[in-house]
């Protein structure tokens, strides 16, 4: 990793970008402090791992069914305009679940978790549609000289929010309420929207020419499966997650294997992005830009010995420290791969790109989510973790093995080079 040539926090002098990534602070936050509450609730009520995995399932379908879709809109629509339209989405499902929240045993008593689930699906609809959107209006505030730096600050302040969001859901639950848990998440996405709307819109990127809706996207998937840098990237990214998550098993280990109730769960949900900290502020000096593919390796394969070891563990502090190491190795990873598809992705096609992206990499984790939950009814809780963090080990040396230009990549000579 070589020190940065620029200020390393070069991008924060831009008005736009500050503005719009303390909105993605308060979502993220939002969402992740929701999820601790949600799956806290869920497991609460049902003590099956497999409920757990469902709500995975329950945001990957929809979300899985309108990608595509969705990176068509962000090429052709108001990209602000999509992201704020999303964003209500969001709020309205956490305004929901607040509302089901003071009726919690008596709706579980008629209907089980299925109007939780119901809200899930929702905004796996809405998460679909965002997340196109605002990796193509990021790179429109932007300037190209400084995408590795955006890149690597993204990353930090969404694992800032990841850090805090799942320890406040875990303290405010564990202290105050359900009430209280899901009243913070209205509120902090009521804020999101405020910040929202105070950012400039961008104009679209000209396009070179009209399509249909589906040339359009088989444009944007065929442009992904042939860029072997690309499409390798978010293949060993998608594998890892799918095998290697652990963290919507959470509940279970907090309250099964470490005996540390819903507070306890809280911090083991932040420790991931804690660690994602720690590395995104050392990548902020030092960018892992020359040597890209063998950084995102290095990364990859330490994620994978840090989740074996998780599940071999039976003391908190060690479980906590081993998951923020998994949030550290994986965030190297996660910026190159970020970096690589800002800088060799033209910008009439950023929507539909990262609409790809978000198929192999963001349902992932939903995916990866029911895939944990049925894993550990087949094999147990233990194990099941185990075989995840085997499988993503064996992923990234099939990876490095058959995709050479991935493994010798060297971000570098993009920098300043047109796409």
């Amino acid at each position: 990793m070589e020190p940065a040539k620029q200020n390393a926090f070069a991008v924060w002098r831009i008005r736009d970008y500050r503005l719009f990534t303390t909105a993605r602070f308060f979502l993220t936050f939002a969402i992740q402090m929701q999820s601790v509450v949600v799956g806290w609730q869920v497991y609460e009520y049902t003590k099956d791992t497999f409920s757990l995995g469902l709500i995975g399932l329950a945001e990957a379908i929809p979300f899985l069914l309108v990608a595509l879709f969705a990176g068509h809109v962000a090429d052709i629509f108001q990209r602000k305009k999509v992201i704020i339209i999303t964003s209500v989405g969001y709020f309205l499902g956490a305004t929901a679940l607040f509302l089901f929240s003071f009726e919690f045993n008596e709706m579980f008593v008629l209907l089980g978790v299925l109007p939780i689930y119901c809200v899930i699906f929702f905004t796996g609809i809405a998460r679909g549609f965002l997340f196109p959107s605002i990796h193509a209006f990021i790179a429109q505030i932007v300037p190209r000289e400084l995408y590795a730096n955006s890149a690597t600050w993204n990353s930090t302040t969404w694992h800032i929010a990841a850090v805090s969001g799942p320890a406040t859901g875990g303290l405010v639950y564990g202290f105050l309420g359900v009430n209280a848990a899901y009243g913070t998440v209205v509120a902090c996405m009521a804020i999101c929207l405020v910040f929202l709307v105070i950012v400039k819109g961008r104009p679209l990127p000209m396009v070179p020419r009209k399509q249909s809706m589906i040339a359009s996207m088989k444009e944007g998937l065929r442009f992904v499966v042939k860029n072997q840098v690309i499409f390798g990237a978010i293949t060993l990214d998608m594998f890892a997650v799918l095998f290697g998550g652990a963290i919507i098993l959470l509940p279970a280990f907090a309250a099964e294997v470490l005996f540390v109730g819903p507070k306890g769960l809280g911090f083991l949900r932040a420790a991931p992005a804690l660690g994602a900290i720690i590395m995104s502020l050392t990548l902020a000096y030092y960018p892992p830009t020359r040597k890209a593919g063998r950084n995102l390796f290095i990364g990859i394969t330490g994620f994978g010995l840090c989740i074996i070891g998780f599940a071999l563990s039976r003391n908190f502090m060690l479980s906590f420290f081993l998951l923020m190491g998994s949030g550290l190795f994986d965030n190297i990873s996660v910026i190159i791969r970020n970096t690589a598809l800002q800088l060799l992705t033209p910008d009439e096609m950023r929507g539909r790109v990262s609409s790809v992206n978000s198929i192999f990499v963001g349902s992932s984790n939903e995916v990866g989510s029911f895939e944990s939950g049925l894993a550990a009814r087949l094999l147990g809780l233990v194990p099941s973790v185990i075989f995840g963090g085997t499988m993503t080990l064996l992923i990234a040396g099939f990876t490095a093995r058959f995709a050479p230009k991935l493994r010798t990549l060297n971000l570098k000579k993009y920098m300043d080079r047109s796409v």
